[in-house]
C-alpha cells in the first residue's frame, strides 16, 4: 500500500498532462504547449538540484553549465558538417553503422553529420565525466564554498561557449535537426510536432521523478539524508559520505544535460543566454520556493514560475522578480512554500504521504 501511495503522484500528474493538453486543443490555446514543454525540459535540471541540495545538503550555482554542456555538445555534433571527411575509414565506419548520416540542411545542401542518438549519448558521457572530474576536488568542500567553486565553473562554461567559434559565439548554434527517437516520434518544437514533444517532454521528466523517488526511498537516499543532516556522524557510522556525494552530483549534472540535449533539438537553437550565472540562480531560487527535499514542490514551482517568464509575465525585470522571490524564501519560508503550516495539506497532496 505504501508502495502504491508512493506513486500515486505520478498517475496524478499523467493524467493532470493528459487533461490539460485535451483543454488546450478544445480551446485552440496549443500555444501555450511552447513554453510547458520548455518548462519541462527546465524542470529536469531542477529535479538533478533538488536531489543534490535537498538530499546531499550540496549547493550549486553551476548547473546552467552542464544544461549548456548537453545542449552544446548535441548542437555542434548535428550540424557540423562532415562531408570533407567521408573518404575517412572511421568516418565511413560510422556512417555504416548509422551513427553518422547524409542529410539536406536548410540551405538545400546536402551534409554529413552525426545523428541526435550519437550526439545524446555523447552529450551525456561527456557530462558525466567533466562532472566526475569537477566534483573530485569540489565535493569536498561545503557551504558557500562549494557555492563559489560551482559558480567559477559555470562562469568558465559560459566564456568557452561565447569565446569559441565552434560554439557560435554570441550567437550560439542554429539550425539544430529535431531529435527523431523511434515509430515516427520525434522532438521538434514546430507547430504540427508539437502535441508529440510535448507527451515525449513529460514521459522522460516523469521516468525521471520515478528514478528520483525510487532514489531517495532506497538505501542510497537513507544515506544521503543522513549526510544532510550531520555528515560527520554519518561518516563514523560508516556511510560513505564522499561517495554519494560524487555520485549525485554526477546523476544531478546528467539530468541537466539531458534537459540541455532536449531543449536544443526542440528549439532548433541554444545560445549562450542558457549559460549564464542568473540561469543557475534561477534553478537554486525554484528549488528553494518548492522545497529543499520536496521533488514534486520543485517540478510544479519550476513549471509555474519557468512558464510565466517564458510568456514574458516578468517583462524586462524578469531577473529581479526570481532574486527577490528567493530573498522572500529565505526570509519567510526557508523551508520551501510547501512547508509553511497553512500549505501543509497541500505538500501531503503533491507527496501521496510518503518521502520525495
Amino acid at each position: 500500500m505504501t508502495q502504491l501511495r508512493r506513486y500515486l503522484p505520478v498517475i496524478a500528474v499523467a493524467a493532470g498532462v493528459i487533461l490539460l493538453q485535451f483543454i488546450l486543443s478544445a480551446t485552440h490555446s496549443t500555444y501555450y504547449m511552447t513554453q510547458i514543454t520548455m518548462s519541462a525540459n527546465y524542470a529536469l535540471v531542477i529535479i538533478g538540484l533538488c536531489l543534490l541540495m535537498g538530499y546531499a545538503g550540496q549547493v550549486s550555482l553551476g548547473h546552467a553549465g552542464f544544461f549548456a554542456i548537453g545542449g552544446y555538445t548535441a548542437a555542434v555534433l548535428t550540424t557540423s558538417n562532415l562531408m570533407a571527411y567521408r573518404d575517412n575509414s572511421i568516418v565511413q565506419l560510422l556512417q555504416s553503422i548509422g551513427l553518422i548520416i547524409q542529410r539536406k540542411d536548410i540551405y538545400d545542401t546536402d551534409i554529413l553529420s552525426f545523428t541526435p542518438w550519437m550526439a545524446f549519448v555523447v552529450a551525456i558521457m561527456i557530462t558525466g565525466i567533466i562532472a566526475f572530474l569537477i566534483g573530485l576536488p569540489l565535493i569536498r568542500l561545503k557551504g558557500h564554498y562549494l557555492a563559489m567553486a560551482t559558480l567559477g565553473f559555470g562562469l568558465i562554461i559560459y566564456r568557452i561557449v561565447l569565446g569559441g567559434k565552434i560554439f557560435g559565439q554570441a550567437d550560439g548554434v542554429s539550425n539544430i535537426p529535431s531529435f527523431q527517437l523511434f515509430a515516427g516520434l520525434e522532438v521538434n518544437g514546430r507547430a504540427p510536432y508539437r502535441i508529440m514533444s510535448y507527451y515525449i517532454v513529460w514521459f522522460i521528466v516523469l521516468a525521471a521523478m520515478i528514478i528520483s523517488i525510487n532514489l531517495v526511498n532506497s538505501r542510497v537516499g537513507r544515506a544521503l539524508r543522513s549526510i544532510h543532516e550531520n555528515e560527520e556522524a554519518a561518516h563514523s557510522l560508516g556511510v560513505n559520505t564522499y561517495r554519494y556525494k560524487l555520485l549525485i552530483f554526477i546523476l544531478s549534472a546528467i539530468l541537466a544535460a539531458t534537459g540541455g540535449v532536449l531543449m536544443a533539438h526542440y528549439n532548433g537553437s541554444i545560445g549562450p543566454s542558457e549559460v549564464t550565472v542568473m540561469k543557475s540562480v534561477r534553478y537554486l531560487v525554484i528549488v528553494a520556493v518548492g522545497g529543499m527535499a520536496n521533488l514534486w514542490g520543485a517540478l510544479f514551482m519550476g513549471i509555474i514560475l519557468n512558464f510565466l517568464s517564458l510568456r514574458g509575465v516578468f517583462g524586462t525585470y524578469d531577473d529581479a522578480v526570481f532574486a527577490v522571490i528567493l530573498i522572500v524564501i529565505m526570509l519567510f519560508a526557508p523551508q520551501g512554500l510547501l512547508r509553511l503550516p497553512k500549505l501543509s495539506s497541500v505538500k501531503s497532496l503533491l507527496t501521496g504521504g510518503a518521502n520525495g
